[in-house]
């Protein structure tokens, strides 16, 4: 799918040398799967204090060896 987009051409710059990709669309696609990767990690640890956890839950005795 083309797409237009107006970026700022010192920040495509610096992401192309930083990225260490051959090509801005492959610095750009980098970018957003970056951008999207660390946004869904966030909703991850937005979890944390939220769970509840059994305090007499012993994962050691939930191993088996086979």
């Amino acid at each position: 799918m083309a797409t237009n987009l107006a970026l700022d051409p010192d920040l495509l710059d610096h992401a192309l040398r930083v990225s260490g990709q051959p090509s801005k669309k492959a610095a750009v696609t980098q970018a957003l799967q970056e951008f999207i990767a660390r946004h869904e990690q966030q909703k991850i640890l937005d979890l944390f204090g939220t769970l509840e956890w059994d305090e007499n839950y012993d994962y050691k005795s939930e191993r088996t060896r086979g």
